[in-house]
């Protein structure tokens, strides 16, 4: 004789069954995953040297400044913001997201098939335009004054 439940108390142990499956291998790719060392464990101490020496330089974005006075004030290290360990920080994410339009420009580069090094030695000498550069664009800033 079947009862009105049975067929729902089968559905319900495939469920749990496939759940239990799918929890093992979860667990299973994870103690994996944890087996992979980190990309900011391979940092030199020229590699940090030199990020360091561009986020004390005038032209580092202020975001990137930030970075630097916390990891001056021991609350982080640039092995812990290259890995991704830091990733919780807000001004970590700060300077991630001021970042983002020249990591779009290097991601679209790279797609259509520039090198890589060329990218980044563009990017450094990008031009940056001063308050006192004149062209014939329009003025990015206004004051009462300009009218």
């Amino acid at each position: 004789m079947t009862f009105p439940y049975d067929s729902a108390r089968q559905q319900l142990r495939a469920w749990q069954e496939d759940l239990d499956a799918k929890g093992s291998r979860l667990e299973k790719v994870a103690q994996e995953a944890a087996r992979v060392p980190s990309r900011g464990a391979d940092l030199s101490p020229a590699d940090i040297a030199e990020i360091e020496k561009h986020a004390r330089s005038k032209d580092a974005p202020n975001a990137l400044k930030d970075l630097q006075r916390k990891v001056d004030a021991g609350e982080l290290s640039w092995r812990d913001i290259a890995s991704g360990r830091a990733l919780h920080d807000p001004e970590v994410q700060r300077a991630m997201q001021s970042s983002m339009p020249s990591l779009k420009r290097a991601y679209t580069a790279i797609k259509e098939g520039q090198n890589p090094d060329e990218i980044v030695a563009a990017g450094r000498q990008r031009p940056r335009r001063s308050h006192g550069d004149h062209d014939d664009d329009m003025p990015s800033d206004f004051t009462e004054d300009a009218f």
